[in-house]
């Protein structure tokens, strides 16, 4: 296993080389707990919030060497790797869950033996499972006053639990402007600006939360120091900006509008027990449209515990007008504090990353810090002068196959630009034109720093499930193609999402109906074939160069023809071989292989090509295609 380090934008071993970095995130499971079992238990085990384990997640220990063997086979050699909050502090402050801590130990050392190597992910979706995603412990939003029973009857939030089945395909991310996590947001990152009356044993709300976050990701920290397969920890996944930020409460703040969505200002009335008319709202090829109308919380139920009230009225941003409905009172709350227009990022992300990366690297001094972007904001200004030693680790999607759960091959979506590509050369342009944007934002905005993309990948539930009926998976694997087209072209590195060990057809990754699992047990036919139970490995497992004595300028792969090409400048200073990875997977009758110069030789129980290039050329060419 090759010790990792920091050189300009790339990553790089002990010799010197450049390494290119692919893995999956491990695993999708891993957001609700193992006991009881979080993606079918009822309404009273759901809001049983302490009485839970987490321990099994990603997988058992004894299916740990299954599970790392076959993402070995696959070269997904560098993981993200999935904790929550949750896991390690749900029964209460400062409660450590220390047989959750034993079994992860167990679980990265066991990786360290196949050659595996992990960054840490402290993972959340919309803020907690109890306001429909997950992440922070049930007693986050007691401490703010907050009762998680009645999220979903007040439209704090919807909850799978207790909507039921069918669920609204990708509703979830409704749920970041709801009461429930836009409150908690807000006050983990702005508390003290923002409810500076709110207090925990005499300590701000945002200052309580914070210290518990942060130290609970010590005791990670902690349990694995010394493990020299953990390179570093991710500080936040998708951080929500909460209100921050938001200057028209009185209007819709979504990345996607689908089912209820009521304003702001309007969930805010919602909680405190007043019913609301709400926009129902859809999402198609053309856009968002409001279809409907409907009446939310008609019964008067209350997201605040009895003896709290809401938060935001106690700071006056709203109160009730003489026909008992809503009347917002202070419109600039959350954009203006003494005077000064806020911004997310400047003033509430990078002073939490600065504390983070400090309290982290008090246990581990070398920690790398893999740093993302929130919902409704770009990437973070946050350099190494700040904290040295971090990368970019921003997330992508092919939006239409996202929400729409379909593959088309001449109608896609460009976020950066906010409009619809036609064409197939077009969208592959537009993918790799957002790529670009990604590294060049980690080169002007955070010190040029490698950029690895920790989430990206393709949903495998594409039209109602057909390809689980009928065993093709051609669409899956076009889009992925296309995705990780754009990732070769732009040299990037990337951890799929995902592999969920557990991943069932009827439940996909048992969180909120997702399905991005590259591997699940209703696919695995041939359970003595490593590759049984892969899904769309025809895109997923390819030819990368591994570490190369130099730059790389060019990888490209045509899943069609299985030609891959590799293009570097050396460095002279590099004098270890080139290393290729070559699957089996793509050629299981050998290939043939043309370098420009050189010399090379197949170690083919290793899946390795190594290449020793000739010092009186610059650059450097492999073709592979097969026999």
């Amino acid at each position: 296993m090759t010790p990792i380090h920091i050189d300009g934008p790339w990553f790089k071993d002990e010799a010197g080389r450049t390494l290119i970095l692919r893995g999956v995130n491990v695993g999708g499971s891993s957001k609700i707990p193992r006991t009881p079992n979080g993606a079918t238990y009822q309404r009273n085990g759901f809001f049983d919030h302490r009485n839970v384990s987490f321990v099994g997640h990603p997988f058992p220990l004894d299916e740990a060497d299954e599970h790392f063997a076959r993402l070995k086979a696959w070269s997904f050699t560098f993981l993200r790797f999935l904790v929550t909050w949750e896991a390690i502090e749900h029964e209460g402050p400062g409660i450590y869950d220390t047989e959750y801590l034993t079994y992860l130990r167990a679980v990265i050392e066991k990786a360290h033996e196949h050659g595996i190597q992990v960054f840490i992910d402290s993972h959340q979706d919309v803020w907690s499972r109890f306001s429909g995603g997950d992440g922070a412990p049930g007693w986050t939003f007691e401490a703010a006053g907050m009762d998680i029973t009645r999220f979903h009857e007040t439209g704090a939030a919807f909850l799978h639990q207790i909507h039921g089945d069918p669920l609204p395909q990708m509703i979830w991310p409704t749920n970041a402007t709801k009461l429930a996590a836009a409150t908690m947001f807000t006050l983990f990152f702005g508390g003290n600006d923002f409810a500076p009356q709110i207090k925990v044993q005499g300590e701000s709300i945002q200052d309580f939360l914070q210290r518990h976050y942060i130290n609970a990701i010590k005791e990670v920290t902690k349990t694995l120091k010394g493990l020299p397969n953990v390179l570093g920890y991710d500080a936040i996944n998708e951080p929500g900006e909460g209100y921050i930020g938001i200057g028209d409460l009185t209007k819709i703040h979504t990345v996607i509008d689908k089912g209820a969505m009521p304003t702001p200002l309007q969930s805010m009335a919602l909680g405190a027990g007043i019913p609301q008319e709400v926009g129902i709202w859809d999402l198609g090829f053309l856009g968002r449209k409001q279809i409907d109308k409907k009446v939310l919380n008609p019964f008067g139920e209350r997201a605040w515990l009895n003896s709290s009230d809401c938060i935001w009225k106690q700071h006056g941003v709203w109160d009730v007008d003489a026909q008992g409905q809503p009347r917002l009172l202070r419109p600039e709350y959350f954009t203006n504090v003494n005077g000064r227009d806020v911004d997310f990022s400047r003033d509430y992300y990078v002073p939490f990353l600065n504390r983070f990366a400090k309290e982290i690297r008090e246990v581990q001094p070398d920690a790398v810090l893999f740093v993302e972007h929130g919902f409704r904001s770009h990437g973070p200004k946050w350099t190494t002068d700040d904290a040295p030693n971090i990368v970019y680790a921003p997330h992508w999607y092919d939006g239409i196959v996202l929400v729409m759960k379909s593959f088309n091959s001449f109608l896609n979506y460009d976020r950066d630009l906010n409009k619809l590509v036609f064409g197939a050369g077009n969208i592959r342009r537009s993918f790799a034109r957002q790529m670009r944007n990604k590294k060049a934002h980690a080169k002007q905005h955070m010190g040029n720093v490698p950029t690895l993309l920790g989430e990206v990948g393709i949903a495998f539930d594409l039209n109602k499930k057909k390809a689980y009926r009928t065993g093709n998976f051609s669409e899956q694997v076009k889009a992925l193609d296309r995705t990780l087209r754009a990732m070769d072209e732009n040299l990037l590195n990337y951890t799929l999402w995902n592999y969920t060990a557990d991943n069932t057809n009827e439940r996909g990754d048992l969180w909120n109906d997702e399905d991005f699992s590259i591997f699940s047990r209703d696919q695995q036919q041939q359970p003595s074939n490593i590759h049984s139970g892969g899904r769309a490995l025809e895109a997923a497992v390819r030819p990368y160069p591994i570490a190369t004595a130099g730059e790389p300028s060019q990888i490209s792969f045509d899943i069609q023809t299985k030609e891959f090409i590799f293009r570097f400048r050396h460095d002279p200073a590099v004098t270890e071989p080139t290393l290729i990875f070559l699957p089996d997977f793509q050629y299981p009758e050998g290939c043939k292989v043309k370098v420009s110069d050189g010399k090379y030789e197949i170690i083919k129980r290793e899946q390795l090509l190594i290449y020793h290039h000739d010092l009186q050329y610059e650059i450097h060419t492999i073709h592979i295609k097969p026999a």
